[in-house]
């Protein structure tokens, strides 16, 4: 392909990596941005960026048309789409094949017959993968406890399309099952645009395992090692690593001639990722085939030297591909998010008022962020991916520890104290830890504050009321104050309530919002009647869903909120007499 040039249709960290990629190629980088992305990073750093609508993603990173057109004007012959938003969209695949363009990533057909989950278990299964019990066809809610029955308790309820952990619920009883129909649905269709979800066996103790592969053109499929992906939360990945500590040569094998007879049977081109769940016995069990890059892609680079993105994009541009993968070390990676993990996770968008990343041999971090720009609500959580690399995995281990304390953060919450917890403890030494191991271990034993030597500040630096300071900084012409939380400073006095609310003689709990967000649902009415801990309502934020609960037995006497509304933070979502 003569004088190629690449658009990204993506944001963030991943645009940023992408763009580095084509820079060192020589090929010149289109970005494009949503109003909540003027000031992005990835805007910057590319040769050309062009606005494609307001923040909300149906009407920028999801508009295959606005995407297209901007390719049209920056006369870009390529197309990447990251992942997320449109990356495993069969359809956007079609469009940019329909407007001359080249995709980067597999065809229409292989991303339709593997996006769907469904399809995909039955082509795994042709193939000779082993696939979990489950339904073959979309969860009918008439005839699902029926369904139910033959898959077996406990089971998981998953979106058809999509990935990431979106839409999926865990069901261990009959009496959950509809509630967790009701809400995978909900979840997959805000996130993929398709409600239907299916059923399957649901395995304890497992470990999250996948396979890295690249086809060219040329009929050649590469196996570039498997990845951990074990260590989770509410089946959303934190810690990636490569190679899997619990796999043996043999187990390996498996895996790598199933992956590459799995590309084979559907015909795919491009990278992509085959996941599969183990259980302790060694056995594994196809789960879903990502035609995309991962988020974890990283670590197999670390691992084969390899660049995958230079790979997509010389498979796009139908060079034949001459590998020898021999992966060596071990690399981890940890997701940063801005997340509270001292208020269960709490997503905290806001100005990044500081930012440093750590540095040293075998460091490497991805990210769309600086100091003076914004982590907005609208998105992922995630503001940044950081990796180490070392000749085993202890020493990785270390050396990720040792980059987590120097990584610097003002102005919002981070998930950094809980890497630091993580990685120290026994069970992720000893590679013990399974995909719920998280939600068990945090399950009454809060994450201890960081070091004084971590350098972590953040809005909750601690268990303990942090200290806040204000100080203003002028971003565009403008003087922006912002508080700071750090637990360097001496410790404030005890605060008075938070939801405390006094109307002559009565005392009432005010419910408010923790953040910006939408209400997704309510779940009370005035004169009901709630005990501590019943749920409020589900407010979305940053892609994640927060159940809003009640503070304190009483009636609600006031709800001013309705599904479908965003409200600001500190708003009132109910009030409990």
């Amino acid at each position: 392909m003569r004088n190629p040039k690449v658009l990204i249709a993506n944001r963030g960290e991943i645009a940023v990596r992408v763009i580095r990629t084509c820079r060192e190629l020589g090929i010149p980088s289109v970005a494009v941005f949503s109003d909540a992305d003027r000031g992005a990073l990835h805007v910057e750093m590319a040769d050309e960026a062009f606005h494609i609508g307001p923040a909300a993603p149906a009407e920028s990173y999801l508009s295959i048309g606005a995407i297209l057109e901007a390719a049209k004007k920056s006369k870009a012959t390529m197309i990447h789409p990251g992942y997320g938003f449109l990356s495993e969209r069969a359809h956007f695949s079609q469009a940019v094949d329909d407007a001359g363009l080249t995709f980067i990533g597999p065809g229409a057909e292989a991303i339709e017959r593997m996006g769907d989950k469904i399809s995909a278990r039955r082509t795994a299964a042709a193939a000779g993968v082993p696939i979990t019990p489950g339904t073959v066809e979309p969860v009918d809610p008439k005839t699902a406890m029926k369904e139910a029955e033959s898959v077996g308790f406990p089971m998981v309820v998953k979106a058809a399309f999509g990935g990431g952990g979106k839409g999926m619920r865990v069901v261990r009883d009959p009496s959950e099952l509809e509630e967790a129909l009701e809400g995978a649905g909900r979840e997959a269709q805000a996130y993929f645009g398709r409600p239907e979800v299916y059923m399957e066996r649901y395995i304890d103790r497992a470990h999250h395992i996948e396979a890295q592969i690249i086809a060219d053109t040329h009929g050649n499929v590469f196996f570039l090692g498997e990845r951990d992906c074990t260590l989770q939360r509410r089946h959303q990945k934190l810690v990636e690593e490569t190679p899997s500590p619990i796999m043996t040569p043999e187990m390996r094998t498996h895996l790598e001639e199933s992956s590459i007879a799995l590309a084979n049977e559907v015909g795919y081109v491009n990278a992509g990722t085959i996941e599969c769940i183990a259980d302790e016995e060694g056995n594994f069990y196809f789960m879903e085939m990502n035609t995309r890059l991962q988020v974890e892609h990283t670590v197999t680079e670390l691992a084969t030297g390899y660049d995958l993105v230079a790979l997509q994009i010389a498979v796009a541009m139908g060079e034949e591909l001459q590998l020898d993968p021999a992966p060596r070390g071990h690399a981890i990676q940890c997701r940063l998010n801005a997340e509270d993990p001292y208020k269960n996770f709490l997503p905290g968008p806001g100005f990044v008022a500081e930012y440093r990343t750590p540095d040293g041999p075998f460091v490497r971090t991805d990210s769309g962020m600086t100091a003076g720009r914004e982590i907005p609500a609208d998105y992922d959580s995630m503001f940044a991916k950081l990796m180490v690399w070392g000749e085993d995995r202890e020493e990785a281990r270390k050396r990720m520890l040792r980059a987590l304390g120097e990584f610097t953060v003002l102005g919002v919450p981070t998930t950094i104290p809980f890497h630091q917890w993580v990685l120290d403890t026994p069970e992720f030494i000893a590679s013990t830890h399974t995909t719920t191991w998280v939600e068990q271990a945090l399950e009454g034993n809060p994450i201890p504050p960081p070091t004084k030597q971590s350098l972590i500040v953040g809005p909750i630096a601690g268990p303990k009321e942090p200290m806040p300071a204000t100080i203003h900084v002028e971003v565009n012409s403008r003087r922006i104050p912002v508080t700071i939380w750090d637990e360097r400073l001496p410790t404030a006095p005890p605060p008075p309530a938070q939801h405390a609310a006094h109307h002559g003689e009565h005392v009432h709990d005010v419910i408010s919002a923790p953040m910006q967000g939408t209400i997704l649902k309510v779940m009370v009415e005035v004169g009901q009647e709630v005990e501590p801990g019943d749920p409020i309502c589900v407010l979305e934020a940053m892609k994640m869903e927060n159940n809003i609960v009640a503070s304190r037995e009483g009636t609600i006497t006031e709800v001013p909120i309705e599904a479908g509304q965003v409200v600001e933070g500190g708003a009132t979502l109910a009030v409990i007499d």
